[in-house]
């Protein structure tokens, strides 16, 4: 068994809310309590936050999993990705793509219990919600490179993974909305410096600027359960699905809905989840092997909520031990 998680761990796991409080512990315990092999890590560090030991340094060592950092951002404000495992690295590689990835594409290999490689990628696209369906146009451009990278892997059969925060919903999936605006609404009144760039998104980031003149009706929407349905509706109907779309049309199992053919699997945010924007896609290669996939909604002792605005992905593949038994008897008999 190959476990799996991807988790967004918000501003490289501080709080500056709390006077940059570091999320060690609860990180620590939110992971811990699937027991992975390999985890994807979005919003690995804060650009403004560079003490060593950084946060993610602690949480590898508290987790005793080898870190492999993802490179910088294409922007020097921004976040980087990383990934944590135990498991023998074989390789790794950045792919970086200025002007057409937000973040370098991440590339690790890794070699498996049964002898097997498995190739791991963990992206992060970008957000730009103000900028409506634009900001799904530069998304859809990140997929798009995305997939010509992987290529190769897809034509040769070699079994991979992409996973990460993709900020996109999927087509088909539900989208409550109005629990994303409370949840804006009160990190907005309770920021105490507007300056700060903590991680968590306020209003006029989510919303578009030619819609910002509602801005004052947004703010009743939660207090009126007939407001709040008509807005879920028309945010559902609005909300674009086009990125998601294109992995699944590139060959791209999602590990989650194919497991779960109804559950909502909501991701964030994690203490009102609205949508399921963080996925584990599985390639053809790979998908037959695909056990059990479902977000952590709580670790030891802990809501996920207390651990970051994401809660975590976690996949479990099962090893094809009769595949890798018959193999190594071709060896042998060829050796014979």
């Amino acid at each position: 068994m190959t476990r799996i998680v991807s988790y967004n761990i918000l501003a490289g796991g501080y709080s500056l809310r709390e006077n940059g409080a570091r999320r060690v512990k609860q990180l620590v315990k939110m992971i811990q309590s699937v027991d992975p092999d390999i985890v994807g890590v979005v919003e690995a560090t804060h650009p403004m936050l560079t003490h060593k030991p950084l946060v993610i340094e602690e949480v590898a060592e508290e987790l005793g999993m080898q870190l492999i950092m993802g490179g910088d951002a294409a922007h020097r404000h921004d976040y980087q990705l990383a990934l944590l495992t135990r498991l023998p690295v074989v390789s790794t590689k950045l792919h970086p793509r200025p002007g057409l990835l937000n973040k370098p594409l991440m590339e690790v290999c890794v070699r498996e219990e049964n002898g097997e490689e498995l190739t791991v990628f963990v992206t992060h696209l970008a957000a730009y919600f103000y900028k409506g369906w634009a900001g799904n146009g530069i998304r859809e451009r990140e997929i798009e490179e995305i997939l010509q990278i992987t290529r190769p892997h897809r034509e040769q059969g070699i079994p991979h993974l992409i996973m990460g925060d993709f900020n996109s919903l999927a087509p088909g999936d539900r989208f409550k909305a109005s629990n994303l605006l409370r949840y804006v609404l009160r990190m907005d009144k309770n920021k105490k410096d507007a300056a700060v760039a903590d991680g968590h998104p306020n209003l006029n980031f989510v919303v578009p600027e030619p819609l910002r003149i509602f801005n004052p009706l947004l703010r009743i929407i939660p207090a009126s359960p007939l407001l709040t349905m008509l807005f879920d509706v028309a945010a559902s109907s609005y909300a674009p699905r086009g990125s998601i779309r294109k992995m699944l049309a590139g060959g791209y199992t999602d590990s989650f809905r194919h497991t779960n053919a109804y559950a909502g699997g909501f991701t964030c945010p994690a203490a009102a989840p609205a949508g399921r924007i963080d996925y584990i896609f599985s390639s053809p290669a790979l998908i037959e092997r695909l056990e059990r996939c479902y977000e952590l909604t709580g670790g030891e002792d802990i809501k996920g909520e207390h651990a970051s605005d994401h809660l975590p992905v976690a996949a479990e593949f099962g090893i094809k031990v009769q595949a890798v038994k018959e193999k190594h008897e071709e060896k042998d008999a060829a050796i014979r």
